[in-house]
């Protein structure tokens, strides 16, 4: 018996309603939403960053993408959820099994809050055909609260941003015609203002919005979250605090000749809804100069990716000798290491997301939590999944490295060369200007097809900048975003395999963008590899990696030795360093 889905069931019948949407989202559309946002986590039991669940009158369903399909099957077990996998061919959207589930004078409820404004026009359009309803302000159908936690907002020199505000206000103003822009995305207002806080889990943002005007602007924050030094620095910026609450309000009072540029993508649409000057409806101007790094902003990731690589040195070194030593080791001991050691390096700040440790099976869970339930104690049998990363006051980390404490088997290492194979490929890529994600996808995968496998999971996502470690616009996966890679991107490069109920491999570093040559074709753009951390030997068949690949192979591990070695004072851990960055031959 579900006790949570009976209050929700309940409370629906009071309002009349005959399905009830829970997002994964809060009013910001955040990927990591605050404590008193997590609807869906509370009322499903399913804890994955993406998801959204449909609660009928005698039938529910969560959906999500396949790297939680796994996760998400083991924890809705005995839930009376039924689990939909995204993304299959046979698999319905939300909207199109609750058409089939209701009949016509049916009502659909959200709170309109946590649906970005684009979606819930659309819903209605799509409902309405069907002679459905949709009902955009019901509140959240749950009735233990979480209360809302805040923390301090802190800002960031120009040492660190590379940019003032009034510099950002500058470019955002040269790419719309508006009177002034609404922003709604935390990781926009962190960028545009040059603030942080930690308010969400591994975001390193404040839950705040802004409107930026092109003579000043309005942060819009809890109020005992800024202190006076903070809002004087502000002031001096042209930056004006007022309290959360009030953006309503403020957004009701604009005169109707005052044009707001809205993204209906990154506003929910209880706060479009309350804005009646005119609005330019465009694409976030944000979004795509946040995703070019300035020179500034990536020396702060060179500079992260040094210290996560001492950090991550020590750690798996530690690892290595404790396994050796026949300790007891799980995966949650694991993420304590990394976590331990990343605390040792200057300016760390936080993880940049939960720590993934996956040993043997668990590691073909894509998206893996290790619970005190799940808990597995790490062989020498099988393969260790870790992807981790850290969050520097100067950058962002992300990386993922697959291990093996024994011998590994033919196929372990088979299944990893191939993964290498793709992940250097991308690497390697010399494309030209104007190339999207989408297009060198099939680098990543192709010497997995060319073995009948494959993975369902994207090859490429954006990184921040001391921000959010998933950021858009940018990405490499099969679908196509209309947006082309540019110079200063940072984003993952990470193919894996994944066997279930055997093991997972994933290889991941973090590129950045660089201008290449130019010739008589135009601009050619490459990559440049940021992550400075050793792949397993042990697990690299070299016989299987072209010579080009493995002059790769052996150029990276010499820049990691280069880079790491003059900051390791640990003797264990330079000689375990020098072991893994030595040259492979065949």
């Amino acid at each position: 018996m579900n006790r949570k889905l009976d209050v929700v069931r309940k409370r629906m019948a009071e309002l009349g309603l005959d399905a009830y949407i829970v997002p994964s989202e809060d009013p910001h559309l955040s990927e990591y939403p605050p404590e008193e946002w997590k609807l869906r986590q509370y009322i499903s039991g399913f804890t994955g960053s993406a998801g959204t669940l449909v609660v009928l009158s005698d039938e529910a369903g969560l959906w999500t993408d396949s790297r939680y399909y796994l996760q998400a099957a083991d924890q809705l077990r005995d839930s009376g959820i039924a689990l939909f996998k995204d993304g299959l061919p046979d698999t319905p959207s939300y909207m199109n099994w609750i058409i089939g589930m209701l009949p016509q004078g049916g009502a659909v409820g959200i709170d309109g809050w946590c649906f970005s404004a684009r979606n819930v026009e659309s819903f209605r359009a799509t409902l309405e055909g069907y002679g459905i309803r949709l009902v955009a302000d019901i509140p959240p159908l749950w009735d233990e609260g979480v209360p809302r936690k805040r923390t301090s907002l802190y800002g960031l020199p120009i040492a660190v941003t590379g940019l003032s505000h009034q510099e950002k206000r500058e470019r955002i103003f040269a790419k719309t015609s508006a009177d002034a822009l609404l922003l709604c995305a935390l990781d926009e207002v962190a960028w545009t203002l040059n603030i942080r806080a930690a308010d969400t889990p591994y975001n390193p943002v404040a839950v705040a919005y802004a409107v930026v005007g092109r003579t000043g602007s309005l942060l819009f924050a809890e109020e005992g979250c800024v202190s006076d030094s903070l809002r004087a620095e502000l002031a001096q910026q042209g930056i004006v605090f007022k309290p959360y609450d009030t953006i309503s309000a403020y957004l009701e009072s604009l005169p109707e000749d005052f044009s707001l540029s809205v993204d209906l993508d990154k506003t929910n649409y209880a706060l479009s809804h309350r804005i009646t000057c005119r609005k330019v409806v465009e694409a976030s101007p944000v979004a795509l100069l946040k995703a070019c790094k300035n020179e500034t902003e990536l020396s702060g990731f060179r500079l992260a990716m040094r210290k996560d690589g001492v950090a991550l040195a020590n750690a798996f070194s530690e690892l290595y000798g404790r396994m050796e030593a026949g300790e007891r080791l799980t995966e949650l001991d694991v993420a304590d290491i990394l976590l331990r050691h990343r605390k040792e390096q200057p300016d760390f700040v936080c993880e940049s997301f939960s720590t993934i440790a996956g040993y043997a099976a668990h590691g073909a869970v894509v998206h893996y939590s290790a619970t005190a339930e799940s808990n597995a104690v790490i062989g020498k049998d099988s393969l260790l999944l870790v992807d981790s990363g850290g969050n520097y006051l100067h950058g962002t980390t992300d990386i993922t490295r697959t291990v093996c404490f024994g011998t590994p088997t033919e196929e372990q290492r088979r299944d990893y060369t191939l993964v290498l194979k793709g992940h250097i490929a991308v690497a390697m890529a010399r494309f030209p200007e104007g190339t999207q994600g989408a297009q060198l996808d099939v680098l990543a995968k192709m010497p997995l097809w060319r073995a009948g496998a494959d993975f369902g999971h994207g090859t490429g996502h954006g990184v921040g900048h001391f921000l959010c470690v998933h950021e858009g616009p940018q990405n490499i996966r099969k679908v196509q975003n209309g947006v082309s890679l540019l110079p200063g991107m940072v984003l993952s490069d990470e193919p894996g395999v994944y066997r279930e109920g055997k093991h997972g491999i994933r290889i991941e570093n973090l590129v950045t963008v660089r201008e290449g040559e130019r010739s008589g074709f135009g601009l050619f753009l490459q990559f440049e590899t940021l992550t400075l951390f050793p792949y397993d030997h042990s697990l690299i068949e070299a016989g299987m990696l072209s010579d080009e690949e493995l002059v790769w192979v052996n150029d990276y591990h010499k820049r990691v030795w280069n880079h790491l070695s003059p900051f390791i004072s640990d003797k264990k851990t330079l000689k375990w360093l020098g072991k893994m960055t030595s040259a492979i031959g065949r």
